[in-house]
Parts: structure tokens; C-alpha cells; sequence
């Protein structure tokens, strides 16, 4: 299984980007990406540490550490300066923290964030079919997460992405080590979304192409 999204204590998650990563490898993950949050604030910061760390585990793991960031709760309008600030800095994915419904994120951040070509738009709640559409146009990940709270709104995002044809991931965000799961948990949360278990595969194609092009 390949997950673009888990948080390490560089934000505000519990392990150290080495027990994460071996704690993922041996749920029998091919990929975890450290995204941990940032925003203007702390990108220089997050981000090259990440790179360098993610470097030497891959010299040594059977997983493949992916270095990236969620940009979380910023205004819309620095959303594209940071989605750039972050590539630059050396981030391979990069992802928005979408608008859930169970925190204030500001209105227009999913609309900010496909603008921007984010990579993965995560937990987008109650995403418009317009944005949806603009999503699979400009080839933005829609993202279907086991995170408990965020996933309320998994059936309305697969609607969504399915409607107007946007690719979907499935992601844990991680924030402690009984977040992680495997492939056949995975699989479930897929069918709680109102998808059919085949969809797990295709998320799962989505991801390993995505990372063989970043």
C-alpha cells in the first residue's frame, strides 16, 4: 500500500520521521509520504528536513519515504506562493489541507489549492461539483482518508471525483502509530466511501504512477 500522507513531530504528529517510516514498512507499505504542516511560517524550516532525512532512509528501507508538506490553514491567497515555495524547497508532494467540516478552514482553500496544482487536496468535505470538475482538469489528487472526523464527507468526496472524472487517493493522514493501517483496512474504508473494492486498486495505480513521475 502506498500512503502520500502522514505527520511527524516536526508538526504535530507523535514519532520521529525514523519510527514512522519503520512503523509503516512493517505494516507492509511500499510508500508513506512525510507531510507534515506548514504554512508560510515554517516551510524553510519543515521541508529540508524532511528531504534530508527521507534521502537517508531510502538508502536503508524496503519503503520509499516520500519528503513533501501539508499546507494547513493558510488564506487562500498565499496558498500559490507556498505550493511553489515548497517545490522549490524540495518537496515531491504537496498537499492542501481541503476544507473538512470539522475545523474553520477558510472558504475558497479548495479552489485555491487545484488552482495552484497542488498535488493531493486532502479531506475536501463538501467539495463543489465545480471544483470537483476543475480537479480532474488540472489533474489534482481528490483525496479519501481513514482519518476518523475528516472521513465523514468520503461518500460526498466520491461522488464528487466520480461525477466529474477527478483521480482519487486514499491516504491515512497519520498523526500517531494506530493511525497507520494496512491494505485490507484500506480496502474498507474504500467500500464505507460507497466505492467498489476495485477502487482501492485503482487509488493505488494513481499513487505509484504519481511517484514515479515526482
Amino acid at each position: 500500500m502506498i500512503d502520500l500522507h502522514s505527520h511527524t513531530f516536526f508538526s504535530d504528529g507523535a514519532l520521529v520521521p525514523s519510527e514512522l517510516a519503520r512503523r509503516a514498512e512493517a505494516k507492509g507499505l511500499r510508500a508513506l509520504g512525510l507531510t507534515d504542516h506548514g504554512d508560510l511560517s515554517n516551510l524553510d524550516f519543515i521541508v529540508p528536513r524532511i528531504v534530508a532525512v527521507a534521502e537517508k532512509l531510502n538508502e536503508v528501507m524496503t519503503l520509499e519515504v516520500v519528503p513533501g508538506i501539508e499546507l494547513t490553514h493558510m488564506p487562500p491567497a498565499h496558498i500559490a506562493e507556498g505550493v511553489a515555495l515548497a517545490r522549490r524547497l524540495g518537496a515531491r508532494i504537496v498537499i492542501v489541507h481541503g476544507e473538512t467540516i470539522v475545523e474553520p478552514v477558510a472558504p475558497g482553500t479548495n479552489r485555491a489549492a487545484i488552482e495552484a496544482g497542488v498535488d493531493v487536496l486532502a479531506h475536501p468535505g463538501l467539495i463543489t461539483d465545480e471544483e470537483a470538475a476543475l480537479a480532474a482538469a488540472r489533474g489534482v489528487f481528490l483525496e479519501i482518508t481513514a482519518r476518523g472526523g475528516h472521513s465523514l464527507t468520503n461518500g460526498h468526496v466520491a461522488r464528487a471525483a466520480l461525477a466529474a472524472g477527478a483521480s482519487m487517493v486514499l491516504n491515512t493522514d497519520s498523526h500517531e502509530p494506530e493511525d497507520l493501517i494496512d491494505s485490507d483496512f484500506a480496502r474498507k474504508v474504500v467500500v464505507g466511501a460507497g466505492l467498489p473494492e476495485s477502487a482501492f486498486e485503482i487509488m493505488q495505480t494513481h499513487a505509484t504512477a504519481f511517484l514515479l513521475k515526482s
